[in-house]
């Protein structure tokens, strides 16, 4: 699963990552990584903390650079033709930055007219994704990114990923600090999304939500791929929780583990 796919030069998928490895100071995060995204898929990336998903994927989108390997989006290398390939691109990394002193409708209107679009295009574009977040109302008020709470600025991330209408929405850990109804119009989102042919590929440490959205999951440990394929055929009959222990392992507590606790 983490052999280097055979070389590739048109769309015939989405998504690709091809080898990619990534070490620092000697130390490998990512361990020749591939993994192939259909067009129209909900791909779900799943592994424990350091496992090396945010690495993977910020390689794949041109964040960071492999120490060997590629990725291609609808066939376009990424780091061969960086600003061909992010035209197809939606991206929201992990602990995305963003312009502090600026209202979410500045910050989308800078964003559409930085990629390309045209002043009526952004507006209404840029209207319509604030009010189907739900930041209308601090828009209305001027509440500046920087006083956003995190759930916000997940929302206004997702919103600069969408605006350019991309094909491939690459999300790190998107559903996090989102509450349970902003949830629900996310998923909306991201089903409508896929529906219409689009391709999302998130990470994720929640379970229940890779198993309630995805169609495919890859699982990485250690920076390896140990698991990639159909949702059904990862989990092997057993739910994706308890596939995912057996192949990552657990830490079990014995009856003298901490038993300081409550005394």
């Amino acid at each position: 699963m983490s052999a280097p796919l055979p070389t590739s030069n048109d769309s015939s998928f989405a998504f690709e990552m091809d080898g990619l490895f990534r070490e620092f100071s000697g130390k490998t995060a990512v361990d020749n990584i591939s993994l192939r995204v259909p067009h129209g898929s909900f791909y779900g990336l799943v592994g424990p903390n350091g496992a090396g998903k945010t690495t993977a994927l910020s390689m794949a989108v041109g964040l960071l650079r492999p120490s060997s390997g590629r990725a291609l989006v609808q066939g376009v290398d990424v780091w061969e033709h960086p600003v061909e390939a992010k035209k197809h691109f939606g991206v929201l990394p992990d602990g995305l930055a963003l312009p502090e002193r600026l209202t979410g409708g500045e910050l989308l209107t800078y964003w559409g007219r930085f990629r390309g679009l045209n002043a009526a295009s952004t507006a209404a574009r840029s209207a319509e994704l604030l009010r189907i977040l739900e930041l209308e109302e601090a828009e209305s008020i001027g509440t500046l990114v920087g006083e956003y709470s995190t759930g916000m600025r997940k929302k206004i991330g997702l919103a600069t990923a969408l605006l350019h209408a991309p094909s491939v929405l690459v999300l790190d850990e998107p559903y996090e600090a989102v509450d349970p109804v902003s949830g629900r119009v996310l998923t909306s989102i991201l089903r409508r999304f896929t529906s219409t042919g689009g391709s999302v590929i998130i990470s994720s440490h929640v379970m229940s939500l890779v198993e309630e959205l995805c169609d495919r999951v890859a699982i990485i440990v250690r920076g390896k791929v140990v698991a990639d394929g159909t949702l059904e055929d990862v989990r092997s009959g057993q739910t994706l929780e308890e596939r995912f222990v057996d192949l990552v392992g657990s830490t079990e507590l014995t009856g003298e583990d901490l038993s300081w606790i409550g005394t």
